[in-house]
């Protein structure tokens, strides 16, 4: 704030001890080179180490302080007289890599960045002297995506910090996430500056504890998380799911209760091997055996709690037997950090790129003297660029940046424990380059949860919808914020968090859950159940009634009531009354091809004879009476055959429809898979419905004709004159079939077989009802009435 002088302005630095672990691992390289008779044989490697303190301006500062020796920092100005030191290894950060190279850019020193890969050092021409070690992160958001699949954690938060990494970083997982369905719950970027800092701090927590999702997403460099966390941090945030990766150092330090809260936490690791003999190596690491080292006396005392005096015959107060190699995890990593490894491929980048240098050199200038040599570190970036070799792990070390490779992540879990100590211990991994369905794995009951149970969190916006419901997203809401609803009738779900429901094929209907279709059952009207039953009874019945009462006709037919009207006529009506009850059986069964031709078209013949006859019988009545006049040419058509032509001309014409519908669209068996909801209704599709009540409509035009004209004759007197009877029967016959078309029309499945046999039967019960059942009155109740005699002195009367 340009109060003091930037001398005395404070910082806010934080010493960091596990950064001392890349410093031990560049020593345990430079001392394996040496060793190395093989790698730069009579020539002994020697290094300098600065602090950066994590900070731009200290970067700035170490870097002037390397470039002017002994302490100084006098730009343009050397004032160490030893030699100087032919490349650098530094940048742990983005931010710390352009701090250094802008500088040592304008001598052009090589320099090796250790920290995560960025392709703005991949620029050719602001930062042609600058090597990246780390391979392409490019696939650390899938790999995240993937993890968070595998677990169904669709309503995540996001972390990072506020830098252009963390920008790329957020851009590309929010893309990721999007194409994968799963749903940003909040954004929210840490920063490192002064400024504000502790506000915004404040309001990070706040929407961590407030925001409903469980797994959060943390990004960034440590100082932004180192930041964040000795702030006041609530103690709500136990009950997260961290996943980070591992440059965002989350171990344990003395005294940070808070960091207990990251128990749990999946770290995205690259992949490292192990180097042989660092193990051992450690065990070696004393400050009395590198006393130049001030760095290591600060990481000693820090990492055991104890002061060490380092001096003449003083061995100080920590333990002489201290080794690193039994320190915990927040100190050190005995299998070597991903940076750490990094930085000892880094070593040995410079060594074999210094190696084919002086290869070179000893074949175009063998006559120079060793001691003369004269070292210029920018002729070094050509072999540096072309530099490919294979370390001591086996893995191939290349710093071409067109030849990177993607990173491989092993997925980490760490765990905290009561006494205070700390463990990493893997349980997944992603294979970028590796097939799809074998580039993610990961052992779930390997996986130490923060969940008090034990079980695996849940992180979701909405519950999830459960089989026999669908995702419906409400408008203007995230894709994971959704409404569970009901599957549409004839359709299934039989998955979770299902899209779209499944139709049921036809002969499936779903069940009352609708998660599983069932087979629907065939059903048709049967003679065995309860209706078909009783309608084959009353059709028996009444048919052997109608039998009988054409047998008690024929035995008396010679008595004036049966040959009153026409006999034959009556005996015609009879039998075709009698077919008509049989004829309502067809319409039972199991419907076949055969028994769909002939259902309707018996039936429409059957009742057109028994219409014809009964509209004969009418115009015999009105006929007789007009043969009594004088003179009456109507005589001659009395006792004739003429009725009996005139039924078969009228069953002709029913016939030639009947044969007219059956050649050019006869019915058909069907199976209706709609009108039931669970049941396939076995029927007889009428083919042309037009032709079929064209059927009907010629019997209707029959009957009201028949209505008509005994309406017209029943006053005339007569002993034995049907017209009232015939004229009840057909008010019968025309009220039971007006009313047989809208409800035949409004029935569905089996039941418009039942009616249309209701109908059937019905009707010819009141023909038979009312014409023939009075003439059995008289015939076995009053016989006197049945007589020649009575019916003269009725006619004189």
């Amino acid at each position: 704030m340009f109060w003091f002088h930037p001398q005395y302005n404070p910082k806010d630095y934080q010493w960091l001890p596990k950064h001392y672990y890349q410093v031990l691992a560049l020593m345990f390289a430079v001392e394996e080179i040496n060793r190395n008779p093989n790698l730069l044989p009579n020539i002994t490697l020697g290094f300098h180490i600065y602090n950066a303190y994590q900070n731009d301006e200290r970067t700035l500062e170490s870097s002037l302080m390397w470039l002017s020796g002994q302490g100084q920092t006098i730009p343009n100005y050397s004032c160490g007289k030893e030699s100087k030191s032919i490349g650098i290894i530094g940048g742990a950060t983005s931010e710390m890599t352009f701090s250094m190279g802008t500088l040592l850019e304008l001598y052009k020193f090589p320099q090796i960045s250790y920290g995560l890969f960025d392709p703005l050092l991949s620029d050719p021409l602001q930062f042609p002297s600058v090597y990246q070690m780390a391979p392409r992160d490019t696939s650390l958001p899938l790999a995240m995506v993937r993890l968070m699949l595998h677990f169904k954690w669709t309503w995540v938060g996001l972390i990072a910090s506020d830098n252009s990494r963390g920008e790329k970083f957020l851009r590309h997982l929010q893309e990721e996430m999007a194409r994968n369905d799963v749903c940003v719950a909040f954004v929210h970027k840490i920063f490192t500056h002064q400024s504000f800092r502790d506000q915004l701090h404040e309001n990070l927590t706040y929407t961590i504890r407030t925001s409903t999702a469980k797994v959060i997403v943390i990004y960034g460099n440590t100082d932004s998380l180192l930041g964040w966390m000795h702030s006041q941090i609530q103690l709500e945030l136990i009950w997260r799911m961290w996943i980070t990766s591992s440059h965002w150092d989350i171990a344990k330090k003395p005294s940070y209760i808070y960091f207990n809260y990251f128990h749990g936490a999946l770290i995205f690791s690259d992949q490292t091997s192990k180097i042989p003999g660092f193990k051992n190596f450690l065990k070696t690491i004393h400050p009395a055996k590198y006393s130049e080292d001030i760095f290591l006396k600060n990481f000693w005392n820090t990492a055991f709690g104890c002061i060490y005096k380092y001096g003449e015959g003083d061995e100080g107060i920590c333990s002489p037997n201290a080794s690193l190699d039994t320190l915990r995890l927040s100190y050190l990593d005995v299998t070597m950090s991903e940076q750490s490894y990094t930085v000892y491929a880094a070593v040995y980048a410079l060594a074999w790129a210094l190696h084919e240098m002086f290869l070179v050199r000893s074949e175009m200038e063998s006559d120079i003297d060793g001691a003369n040599r004269i070292l210029y570190p920018w002729k070094l970036h050509s072999f540096l660029k072309n530099i490919q070799f294979n370390n001591s792990a086996g893995n191939l070390v290349v710093l071409d940046k067109k030849k990177k490779s993607v990173a491989h992540y092993d997925i980490l879990n760490y765990v905290t424990f009561d006494n205070d100590t700390e463990v990493l211990v893997k349980v997944g991994e992603f294979i970028s380059q590796a097939p799809l369905g074998q580039d993610f794995s990961i052992q779930e009951k390997a996986v130490k949860w923060f969940t008090w149970n034990g079980e695996t969190p849940q992180s979701s916006c909405s519950r999830s919808c459960g089989p026999g419901f669908l995702k419906k997203v409400p408008k203007g809401k995230p894709v994971c914020c959704f409404d569970c609803i009901s599957c549409p009738d004839g359709q299934i779900s039989n998955q979770t968090d299902t899209e779209q429901c499944i139709t049921c094929q036809e002969d499936q209907y779903p069940n009352r859950q609708r998660n599983q279709c069932l087979p629907k059952v065939e059903t048709f009207l049967t003679y065995e159940e309860p209706l078909g039953m009783v309608l084959t009874s009353i059709a028996t019945c009444f048919s052997l009634l109608t039998a009988l009462i054409l047998w008690v006709f024929v035995k008396y037919k010679n008595t004036p009531i049966v040959r009153a009207n026409n006999r034959d006529l009556s005996y015609i009506l009879l039998m075709s009354l009698t077919l008509c009850f049989l004829c309502s059986l067809l319409f039972m069964g199991r419907p076949t091809a055969t028994n769909c031709l002939l259902r309707q078209t018996v039936f429409g013949v059957m009742f057109t004879v028994a219409s014809s006859s009964i509209l004969a019988k009418t115009v015999i009545v009105v006929l007789a009476f007009r043969a009594t006049r004088p003179g009456s040419r109507s005589r001659k058509w009395v006792g004739t055959r003429a009725p009996i032509y005139f039924v078969l001309f009228c069953t002709l014409i029913q016939v030639m429809l009947c044969a007219i519908w059956l050649l050019l669209s006869p019915p058909f068996p069907e199976a209706d898979t709609h009108s039931d909801h669970e049941h396939i209704i076995l029927g007889c599709n009428e083919g042309s419905l037009i032709a079929f009540y064209f059927v009907l409509g010629y019997m209707g035009v029959l009957a009201l004709g028949s209505f008509t004209v005994a309406f017209l004759a029943r006053n005339l007197p007569d002993t034995f004159n049907e017209a009232k009877f015939i004229t009840f029967s057909m008010l019968v016959f025309c009220s039971v079939w007006i009313s047989f078309l809208p409800t035949y029309q409004s029935t569905k499945g089996k039941m418009m077989a039942a009616v249309e046999i209701f109908c059937i039967l019905s009707s010819s019960t009141g023909l038979l009802g009312c014409i023939f059942i009075p003439k059995c009155y008289v015939i076995f109740l009053q016989p006197h009435r049945n007589t020649k005699k009575t019916l003269r002195n009725n006619y004189s009367s």
